[in-house]
């Protein structure tokens, strides 16, 4: 999924709506994001969606 296609997704969604990830054990709120350059000819850059560890 590319960035435009999230935004696109999300843009359909309750703008108050929580953003959840799953985790392996269950859900956890998305507490905020990483941004990775691309690494390399041909790949791509990167958004890594990270988990809050609240929960």
């Amino acid at each position: 999924m590319t960035i435009v296609q999230l935004l696109d997704e999300l843009a359909k969604m309750p703008p108050d709506a929580v953003v959840l990830i799953e985790n392996g054990g269950g859900l956890s709120r998305v507490a905020g994001l990483d941004f990775m350059e691309a690494e390399g000819p041909g790949a791509p850059a990167e958004v890594i969606l990270l988990p809050s560890m609240d929960e």
